[in-house]
Order: C-alpha cells, then structure tokens, then sequence
C-alpha cells in the first residue's frame, strides 16, 4: 500500500472533459489496457479523476474491513500482506493524477487537487488510526519478538514498516490527541498545495522583456534564439523574452554583461512567494511550521525535526547539525576565498562595482575562462541532449548489462514524453521508462522521478523522470550543461533504483528506503558524466559530430573543483535553514523572512551567496524533503566513498557493479540501510571522498 498522504512530486496529463464518466468507462477502475499495463492516457479524462478517488477509497476501506473482520488470528499474511497490497484502484489514480499536478498541470487539476487532498489526509488517518488494524499488526509484531513466526529480513522490515507507521500517524494517542491530529494533517494536505502551486503561479508570472539587441551582449546565439522564440510564443514579437525558468535564467546570470538585467531576474527569482501579492508564501509557511511543530508534540517530540528524522538514518537533530556544521567551516572558507578572486576581476574593469549576488556566475564564468581558458557555451555542443542520453544509456548497459529500446506503442500525457522498454541482460523485462525533459508553464520546476506502478514480485515498475532542460531553438538542439547532463544522470540513478528492485513486497521495494538512504543510487550516477572514458563515448558536437577533443576534456577535469565553496555553501544554507525551521519548539511570533536572515547572519553566510532555495519558494520541504534537505550532503558522503569502490578496481568493474546491484539497486527498504552499504563496500562510508570531491580539504 503506497503512503496515501501523497506529497512527493509526480507527472502526467489529462484531457479536459466536463461530461462524468461511467463506471464502465472509467480506465482506473481495472488494470489498464495499454502495452505492459501502462496508465490509457488515450481514454483518461478530466471527469474521470474523482470517480475514481471515491471508488478507490471504497475499494481500499472494504479491504481494510475485511483484515480487521477476519475471524482468523493475525498473521503475517492476512494483516501485513493484505495491508500492504490494499489500494489497487487508489494506487493506480495516484501515481497518474499527482504525476499530472507536477509535469503539466492546469487550473481545473489545481483546483481537483486541492478538493482530493484533504479527502486522502482523511483517508489515510482513518487506515493509520484504526484501533483494531493497529492492534493486528502489533499481535504480528509479538509473534516475531517472542520467536513464534520466523520472518526473512524483507518481511521483518515490510512488517516494522508498518508498525512505525501507525505509531508514527498516532495510533497510540488517545481519542482527543488522535482528532486533534486528523484536523491537522487535512490543514497540511491543503497548505502543502497551496504553497506549491503558489510558487509556479508566481514563476509563470514573471517575464523580462528585453527589446534593445545591445542589451543581449555576451549571451550565446542558442540563448538569444531561445528568448526569441519565447517572445513570439508570448505575443512579443520582435523582441526576447527571458523566464524564471532555470534554462533561461542562468544563461542570463552567466553571460550577460547588462548588469541590471542580471539584477533583474536574480532579484524576481529570489523573491518569488515573497511579494505580498496574492502568491504570498509567508504566512502560509508560518501555518505549516506552526502545525508541524503541532504535530510532533501530540506525536511526543519536542520538534518536527526530531519527529521525522527518529525514522531516518541520523536519528537525531543534533547528528544532522553536528554534519552539517561541520562541512559549513569548509565551505564558507572557500566560498569568501572565490568571492574575493570575483572582486579582484572587477576591480580590473576599473568601475568601482562591488560584487554582488547577480555578479556571481557572470564574474565566475569568466573567471573559469581565465583559470582554465574555459567557456562552458565552448562545451554545450558537444552535449546535445540526444547525445546525453545515450551515454547515459551506454553507461547503465556497460555497468548492469541493461537495454533501453525506444517505443511509440505506450501512451503519453505530453507529446514531449518519449518512452522505453527497459530490459535485463538475459532479455527479461524490467520495466518501462518515461522521460519529459522539455519546460513549459505547466510543469513544477527542478527535476524528480517517481512511478505510475511499484514493482513487487510478479509486477516490474513503470518509472519516469521530469525535468526542464533548454528548449531546442531553430537548427540548434536542446544543448546541456555540464550540470544539467549531472542532472539527467542523477534522475536515472533514481529510476535505476525502481526499475532494478527485486523486491517481494511493494511497501518496501525501489525507493522505498530511509529519506537520507535514497539519494545514493542517484548521486552516484553523476560521477560517471563526465569521466574522461565516458566522454569519449557520447560527447559528440551537436554539428560536426566530432567526438570532445583531449584538450576539452582535461579542461573539464581541471576544473571539477572550481566554484565548489560557491555550490557547497548554497545548499548547506538552504539544509540548515529547513533543519532550524523544523527544529523550533514554537513559531509565537515568527517572521519567515526575519528568521532566515538571523540564521544567515549567525552563519555568516556571506551577502553574495543566498540560500539554493529560500523560505518561500522552498518547495522541497513541501512535501518529502520537510527536515530532511540535508539528506543530499548526507547521502554524498555514502556516494562519494561507493564511488571510490568502483575507481579502486576500475569505473566498470563488473564485480564491483555487480555487487552494487545486488546490496543496494535491487534490495529497496528490505533490509538495515548501513547494513546494505557495509556488505557493499566492506566498512562504513568515510567522508573524505565527500571533502576531496568538493575541493573542501
């Protein structure tokens, strides 16, 4: 049974339809008809979606009556097995409606999603505070410690998993506490929406319109094309249009010699759900904090941080900012030593400008230039996106002998959406995948995977990736950064995580792990993009077909480490920032703003640098990520130490990926994190790897 309070982002489409369907009609209520049980995006409507929350609700709470009704003793089969494959109906309107409310969204889903989620809030406390379905679960958890049932190490997990949900939703709490706790996750469930949705309004609202050629100075013809054709897309004709959207924000960050342009957009980016308009995250996020801190003492914490992270593997506040405070006298060291070599360049240009945060990558662009007579506009041709993903393929194939054939057979919600058939080396079939990389104004910014089907033995994963990459312009094709190639990787090491699973039970397989668990099998990834070896193999110039000369690539090895106090600091801010906010005991009078900025000045974080995501636009912490942003830092320590495995023995070392596969890929949340990393790699993760990666020791 997935997790019904449904935060993490999704994808997918729908087409509007007013007319409601019927119960014959309705492609969610039986197993899809599509190729390999993929979602009907040919049949689903818009009138289909609440039907078939309704009817999935109904399903699930027969199910759920019928486990507590069972005459039978509890046993590990008739509670936690039937628990966990309850659901089939929600499941399968879930995993579509909240990929849909991420990827390509619309008012009427907007408007849906805010009407369905307190309905799944409601829902998902009437399973989790279920007396008599707690007291079921908790005989089946006396059985095990008393040695009357031998469980295997996934069943034990799958069954503690359970146990800890129902304490962690309240089960234990008496009846006042318990409503008390339903009244606030519904206030959450709507809240959580609200600050999201209110992030992507403000976003789409904001345009720079630049109608003076002169000001375009420094950007690159790809870039200006692209702004060009937004324009023409948005009734501007004859002029460029630049977004908020990542792919056309940071080219004007890093090229553009018009400073107030910079200024500009750096200054409508930093301060979106910050305008006192009626996008305004600032009290909304005040409420959120409020009932979380709420929450976590009904729940017997004395803060929402150590509420979430007594489930995680650094079990308290204080490991999690012990870690981070520590890498944070690195960071910030090296961070003030790079601001001060950016002052140097425009003390140079001899007009007596100080740097300033919407100088940073424009001066540090150029600074890469001089240090390394590299430009990164020198690189994007040679990584087309086309290009990317096939070495992203090659690499997957050469390390897990895995295919992925490109089909036109499965629906998709979006024309941009391209499919694969995922399968082993011996020709098994392992899954399907789905990519949408192109942006658009429906789609939630960033990137993320998710699944419209979890495996479980005998059913293999549907899993996709979401992200918002340059838009191809005229002749010129959608060309990556070396950070944004990094980000395709990292996306498919999540995907990789689903579509491996060989897990029995789908409560525990592929990303069904410990939140500060999960970010491994991603991150590993991003450190095969750019080995001189891999380069070799799919770097190709977008025109030419020239494979990357020798020279570009040593470039691109000389300066891994720059501007990493920069990058290191931005998130270290943004993770300590989400920690102190869930680590209040109480918000009487807490002012967002006010209190991210004492944090910073207490850091002290430098003016030029701000937090990767500020507090109200910070849209991880909305749903999956609540306490929990550090878990990228945390899981890098695990990331970096595996990948010396690999560099130990050689980047492709079959023994090495083999065992990689076996104890993390396939093995999900069946067994002890560490443990699973320690039969991997033979001790526990050093943070060395971690420091030397990041040019911090």
């Amino acid at each position: 049974m997935k997790n019904l309070v449904i935060a993490a982002a999704m994808t997918c489409m729908v087409c509007a339809c007013s007319q409601q369907s019927t119960e014959s009609e309705n492609p969610f209520f039986s197993e899809f008809q599509s190729p390999y049980g993929a979602p009907d995006f040919d049949r689903i409507q818009l009138a289909d979606y609440e039907p078939a929350f309704l009817k999935g609700i109904e399903q699930q709470n027969q199910e759920i009556k019928a486990i507590v009704e069972n005459p039978e003793a509890p046993t590990f089969e008739n509670t936690i097995v039937a628990l966990d494959n309850s659901g089939e109906i929600l499941n399968r309107v879930s995993g579509v409606f909240f990929a849909l409310t991420s990827a390509d969204t619309n008012d009427e889903l907007m408007a849906l999603e805010s009407k369905i989620a307190p309905m799944l809030s409601e829902h998902s406390d009437n399973i989790y505070l279920n007396e008599a379905l707690y007291q079921r679960v908790a005989k089946v958890c006396e059985q095990e410690k008393s040695g009357a049932i031998q469980l295997t190490t996934e069943q034990h997990y799958l069954l503690e998993k359970y146990r800890k949900a129902f304490e962690r939703s309240g089960a234990a709490l008496d009846k006042e506490k318990q409503a008390r706790l339903r009244e606030i996750n519904k206030e959450l469930s709507t809240l959580t929406i609200e600050f999201s949705n209110h992030v992507l309004a403000d976003n789409n609202a904001f345009k720079l319109v630049v109608d003076k050629q002169e000001d375009l100075a420094g950007l690159p013809e790809a870039v200006i094309a692209g702004a060009a054709s937004e324009a023409e897309a948005q009734g501007e004709k004859g002029k460029w249009v630049f977004t908020l959207q990542e792919s056309s924000r940071t080219p004007l960050l890093q090229y553009a010699q018009n400073r107030e342009l910079r200024k500009q957009i750096y200054q409508a980016y930093t301060s979106l759900g910050n305008r006192n308009n009626e996008n305004d995250n600032k009290e909304i996020l005040k409420k959120i904090l409020t009932l979380r801190v709420e929450k976590a003492q009904l729940m017997g914490y004395d803060t929402y941080a150590a509420y979430v992270l007594a489930d995680n593997m650094a079990k308290t506040p204080e490991n999690v900012l012990d870690f981070l405070h520590n890498l944070w006298g690195y960071s910030i060291r090296n961070a003030k030593k790079e601001a001060a070599e950016l002052q140097q360049i425009m003390d140079k240009e001899g007009k007596g400008e100080k740097l300033e945060a919407w100088d940073w990558w424009y001066y540090a662009e150029k600074l890469r230039q001089q240090k390394y007579n590299l430009n990164e506009d020198e690189i994007k041709p040679y990584f087309s996106q086309e290009d990317v993903q096939k070495g992203l393929f090659y690499v997957v194939n050469k390390l897990y002998g895995i295919t992925l054939t490109p089909t036109d057979t499965v629906p998709v919600y979006n024309k941009d959406v391209k499919t694969y058939i995922v399968n082993d080396a011996d020709g098994s079939f392992l899954g399907l995948f789905y990519c949408d990389y192109m942006p658009r104004a429906s789609k939630q910014s960033g990137a993320w995977m998710s699944n419209f089907r979890e495996q479980k033995e005998g059913v293999r994963p549907l899993i996709y990736n979401v992200a918002s990459f340059t838009k191809p312009a005229g002749d010129t094709p959608s060309l990556l950064t070396i950070d944004e190639a990094k980000t395709m990787f990292h996306e498919f090491g999540h995907a990789l995580h689903g579509m491996l699973s060989q897990c029995k039970y789908q409560g525990v397989s592929g990303t069904a792990v410990a939140q500060d668990f999960v970010e491994l099998p991603s991150q590993i990834m991003e450190h095969w993009t750019v080995e001189p070896e891999v380069l070799k193999v799919y770097a190709r110039h977008y025109k030419t077909g020239e494979v990357i000369p020798d020279e570009l690539v040593a470039k691109i090895e000389n300066q891994a480490l720059f501007n990493q106090g920069f990058m290191t600091t931005e998130l270290l801010a943004a993770a300590l920032l989400d920690m102190e906010f869930h680590n209040l005991t109480t918000t009487e009078g807490l002012d967002v703003v006010a209190f991210e900025k004492q944090l910073m000045d207490k850091l002290g974080l430098i003016p030029q640098i701000a937090p990767r995501y500020r507090a109200t636009y910070f849209r991880h912490i909305m749903g999956g990520y609540d306490a929990g942003y550090y878990s990228y830092l945390w899981a890098e320590r695990l990331d970096a130490d595996a990948f010396e495995a690999f560099k130990e023995h050689g980047i492709f070392d079959p023994a090495t990926a083999k065992a990689f596969r076996q104890n993390i890929l396939e093995k999900g949340g069946s067994d002890d994190p560490m443990k699973l990393y320690e039969t991997f790699r033979g001790a526990q993760p050093s943070l060395e790897p971690l420091l030397k990666n990041r040019g911090l020791k």
